[in-house]
């Protein structure tokens, strides 16, 4: 790397890293890792020019505000929840971000997440370390043949019902800013949110994280929800309400849980959640698939470069450009997966 690269933060969660470091070579210096807290974000960024961040990281106004030499953050993934937009735009800071391009990796993780529910896979591993058999295990539940409801109707929701067609599953959507020809090709039926909860045999969320959005499968949400039916969530955690659902699962009013994201995370390793056999949980892992990963780290690394070299940079992936006050409709709208 030359003495006079530029100097970019990298997000310990960038992966696979080596992706990275071939695309940048020595055009821009770069430095690994930092807590995600405020306080560790603006000491890290002291001097920095380029964020290339996860959702891990809290890109406030107050983080903004105190990093003078940032000039571009290079968001992984379509949720911008954990950025704040117009603080950015106040301080002249460039936001990219990949709308879409993680998209099938996360509609295979929620559809994964409902098959080891459904099917036992979590009961059949315990059940094996226990030194027990099959005759021990209750038996599965299929997803084939079954209904699916799905809240957001997005990049992620949409994929997910193209998956669900090989099940000859009757998918119901809900998503209010999406127009009914929206769902022509996939065939999922649109309708409002009391029914996406109460008709499916499961529930996916795949919405975005909005003010909208936080907390709405709340204990109500879940109450409408079949007793048999399985809740997945590889959106965002705090559209969750953990309590009400820790709730519901003990109280044997929903069918078990399939968990990517939490209300806190990591989740801790006392949370209530890891004492269901009918829940099964993973680490924020549904977008980071190698080859959506990938993909990714080039497109942002392409962008940094337009960035630097004073480009137009490509409509699709940018949330907001401050250098030519122009903000896209995607970061505008939420909602938009």
């Amino acid at each position: 790397m030359t003495g006079g690269a530029p100097r970019a933060l990298v997000d310990q969660d960038v992966k696979p890293r080596d992706v990275l470091e071939r695309e940048v070579g020595d055009v821009l210096a770069l430095e690994v890792g930092v807590e995600p807290t405020e306080e560790a974000l603006i000491e890290a960024l002291d001097g920095v020019e380029i964020l290339f961040t996860t959702s891990r990281l809290p890109v406030t106004r107050r983080v903004l505000e105190n990093a003078d030499s940032l000039r571009l953050v290079a968001k992984i993934g379509t949720g911008i929840d954990t950025i704040d937009l117009d603080a950015a735009a106040d301080e002249g800071v460039t936001v990219v971000y990949t709308p879409g391009m993680n998209a099938l990796s996360v509609a295979e993780h929620a559809l994964t997440l409902l098959l080891a529910v459904k099917r036992n896979v979590l009961i059949g591993q315990r059940a094996l370390e226990a030194g027990k058999w099959r005759d021990e295990v209750p038996n599965a539940s299929a997803v084939a043949g079954t209904s699916v409801g799905i809240v957001g109707f997005g990049n992620v929701g949409s994929r997910l019902a193209g998956l669900l067609d090989g099940f000859n599953v009757d998918v119901y959507a809900h998503d209010p800013y999406v127009h009914d020809i929206d769902t022509q090709v996939t065939g999922a039926t649109l309708t409002d949110f009391e029914t996406v909860l109460s008709e499916p045999d499961a529930v996916v969320v795949t919405a975005e994280h909005t003010p909208e959005t936080r907390g709405m499968i709340d204990e109500r949400a879940l109450a409408a929800m079949d007793d048999d039916a399985v809740l997945v969530n590889t959106a965002r955690g705090p559209i969750v309400d953990t309590g009400a659902l820790v709730d519901a699962l003990a109280a044997g009013t929903i069918g078990g849980a399939g968990l990517d994201v939490f209300e806190t995370e990591p989740l801790p390793a006392d949370s209530p959640l890891h004492d269901f056999e009918n829940v099964v949980t993973t680490p924020h892992i549904a977008a980071s698939s190698v080859r959506a990963r990938s993909a990714i780290i080039e497109t942002l690394v392409e962008c940094a470069f337009a960035f630097l070299d004073g480009d137009t940079l490509p409509e699709r992936f940018v949330a907001i450009d401050p250098r030519k006050g122009t903000r896209s409709d995607a970061a505008a709208d939420p909602e938009e997966n």
